[in-house]
């Protein structure tokens, strides 16, 4: 027993000295730049209580460090938090990898997909998806996603008479899964509709707040510790379930596809959808994508063409609840363009500059991804001259470039004025990047405004939004930004009469 206390002291004392060299050797690196206190050991761990204030934490820190600071995760883990657009652009611009740290908690989830690789393999796949999003695959659908949302919208009957408030994150995720699941794959379901929470987002949410915790829970780092941990098999289990949801995906089509031969004859049939493009694409050596790499990217972009948008989606309404000035605009425009009709067609959502406007002012205020991570594979040097050495953490802040006051007049303040083209041309194109920047920004873009251009169109349509004073979102980054308390609104239903008198 005396043996194995000292073997145990032997060995904290051994590790301890490990971390201290480790940690003396990070600070040499990060003199540079000043940043808030840490404890010796936790570092800033305990900053932030994920109580729906922590990304405002980073924001009032970024005032005092208005280009970057660093933060501590325990003794030896450190990023560069960049918040100013000048310096995002030096890291967004280059070709760096994703941080081998963060993101490879996602892997056993999403594989090595287009999120998450690097080198030659992510240029190969990202040359290879890029047809995917050619304006000719996303213009059929715009009707799928008018689809998707009246179902949403239908639902949506049974409070605009009550005056109650209701929760629609929930509601919306279930609508742009139901979105990419059509678009994307061609794959109908009800799940909209089915009754019950939907197993594959349970499980997404799930594993984004399991994928969070052990980041922020250093012993978690250890894959074994995680593995062996009750946290471990929770985010095992719900691995299997969004694995098999995509499995079934892949499955359906490549039996629907057993018969044919070549791309033109499915076209014949019906659009091209993503997963097309994924199982017929080759590269110049004439070789597609292995099994493996087909399910990564199926998950990554199931995961990423959902949730992300979701988060989007809900925040976007919830603005338009508190700002019933800028919402009447946006109707009006959707009302004119519309005439009458009841869907969305590709013509419309070029002709509704304002509403596009309020869109980007929330993504703005309530960027989806909070934030991203790199990690430097050489020396950089920012345009004040301060460097950073290669192999170092960093942590560009979406979510802080966007508040920054120094970039932004009244940070807080919804402002959709901020968007149009004489005010853009005065800002750092690097100022607004809610779909990061750069080689590697978010290949989906464009499908995610046009969905978001759909919603709010038909949403404005049918339903005045209201703000509930009683429900306010507690913000927290989960992969993706979340709401601690849920994204509350009330809604009646507009009348078609007093606006065509208005």
């Amino acid at each position: 027993m005396t043996l194995n206390i000292h073997l145990i002291f032997n060995n904290l004392r051994f590790f301890s000295s490990v971390f201290s060299l480790v940690e003396k050797a990070v600070i040499r690196s990060i003199e540079a730049f000043p940043g808030p206190p840490a404890h010796f050991l936790f570092g800033h761990v305990f900053e932030f209580k994920q109580d729906g204030t922590d990304l405002f934490k980073a924001v009032e820190w970024g005032k005092q460090y208005p280009y970057a600071f660093p933060i501590w995760f325990g003794p030896s883990l450190c990023f560069l938090n960049i918040n100013h657009p000048d310096y995002a652009k030096t890291i967004l611009t280059s070709t760096e990898p994703k941080d081998d740290f963060v993101y490879r908690f996602l892997q056993t989830w999403i594989g090595d997909g287009l999120l998450v690789s690097k080198g030659q393999k992510w240029f190969r796949h990202r040359r290879l998806l890029t047809p995917g999003f050619h304006y000719d695959v996303l213009k059929p659908y715009v009707q799928l996603m008018s689809q998707s949302a009246k179902t949403m919208l239908d639902k949506w009957e049974s409070y605009a008479h009550t005056d109650k408030t209701f929760e629609l994150f929930e509601h919306v995720s279930l609508m742009t899964l139901d979105t990419i699941l059509q678009c994307a794959f061609s794959c109908k379901t009800n799940c909209q509709t089915e009754g019950g929470n939907n197993a594959y987002i349970k499980a997404v949410y799930e594993l984004s707040d399991l994928a969070n915790f052990r980041f922020r829970t250093f012993p978690y780092h250890s894959d074994l510790i995680f593995y062996l941990s009750p946290h471990g098999y929770r985010y095992r289990n719900a691995c299997k379930v969004a694995h098999a949801h995509t499995e079934n995906v892949i499955k359906k089509r490549k039996e629907a596809l057993t018969e044919e031969t070549e791309l033109g004859r499915t076209q014949a049939k019906r659009y091209q959808d993503f997963l097309d493009i994924l199982l017929f694409a080759r590269d110049e050596n004439q070789q597609g994508l292995s099994d493996e790499d087909l399910r990564a990217e199926v998950d990554t972009f199931m995961f990423e063409g959902h949730d992300t948008t979701a988060s989007g989606i809900s925040f976007l309404l919830y603005c338009l609840a508190c700002h019933p000035e800028h919402q009447n605009i946006c109707r009006e425009e959707i009302l004119q363009v519309l005439g009458g009709r009841d869907t969305m067609e590709w013509e419309d959502l070029s002709k509704i500059p304002y509403t596009t406007m309020c869109i980007k002012e929330a993504l703005r205020l309530y960027p989806p991804v909070p934030g991203v991570a790199r990690k430097t594979t050489k020396q950089y040097t920012f345009f004040d001259g301060r460097t950073l050495p290669a192999g170092f953490h960093v942590a560009v802040s979406v979510f802080g470039i966007h508040r920054n006051p120094v970039v932004w007049e009244n940070p807080n303040v919804f402002d959709p004025l901020r968007f149009l083209p004489e005010n853009v041309s005065k800002r750092s194109p690097h100022a607004f990047v809610p779909f990061s920047a750069g080689p590697r920004n978010c290949i989906g873009q464009t499908f995610a405004m046009n969905e978001m251009k759909v919603v709010t169109a038909l949403t404005l349509k049918r339903y005045q939004l209201i703000e509930d004073l009683h429900f306010q979102p507690k913000m927290v980054a989960r992969l993706i930004l979340r709401s601690l308390n849920g994204v509350h609104i009330k809604i009646r239903p507009v009348d078609p009469q007093v606006w065509e008198k208005s």
